[in-house]
């Protein structure tokens, strides 16, 4: 199977030909599932219930095709195939598990709302002076010296509607559970 790369001059970007590679939705996924132990198409297919039997074959011969995995048929019937990593393919292990470990830090929190940092700690109560001084000190807002008209669209530019962040389900890695089970 011949590879689409988009131009033949990698000598300028490294980062460009690994991701060529490796990069893509499905292909770090797959990677990090094959890290542990070999594993059959329909055992891939159960650790990655989002990916349909097409893509996970598409993407898997694309990976073998540059020597990361390595298919192994057995003659036998019904026929058994087993893919595991190359020694090419393990040579990306720490990256892997690099890439995993920040995106259950720094991405997780991004898109999964029961994965949201905890709030701050409150500062320290100040004296009822400084929170709540005299009104004649205080200037009045232009939001209360402005008509009636002005003041809906003045407040209605200052709220800015809140974004809801994206949902997302399953592992980063494509399965379902936990992130920090391996």
């Amino acid at each position: 199977m011949s590879r689409k790369q988009r131009h033949q001059d990698y000598f300028e970007c490294p980062v460009e030909a690994a991701l060529d590679i490796i990069g893509g939705k499905w292909k770090p996924v797959i990677l990090l599932n094959l890290v542990e132990d070999t594993c059959r198409f329909n055992e891939l297919r159960r650790l990655m219930p989002n990916i349909t039997q097409r893509m996970l074959t598409h993407q898997l011969r694309e990976l073998e095709a540059d020597g990361m995995v390595h298919r192994k048929v057995y003659p036998q019937v019904p026929p058994k195939v087993e893919y595991s990593l190359t020694e090419r393919g393990r040579t990306l292990t720490p990256v892997l598990f690099a890439l995993r470990d920040w995106g259950t830090v720094h991405a997780l929190p991004l898109v999964s709302p029961e994965r949201q940092p905890e709030p701050p700690v409150p500062s320290p109560p100040q004296p009822a002076e400084i929170q709540n001084p005299p009104a004649e000190t205080e200037p009045p807002t232009p939001l209360e010296t402005a008509p009636p008209r002005a003041r809906t669209q003045t407040a209605r530019t200052q709220t800015p509607a809140k974004a809801k962040p994206p949902s997302r389900v399953g592992r980063p890695w494509g399965s379902t559970g936990t992130a920090d089970a391996t």
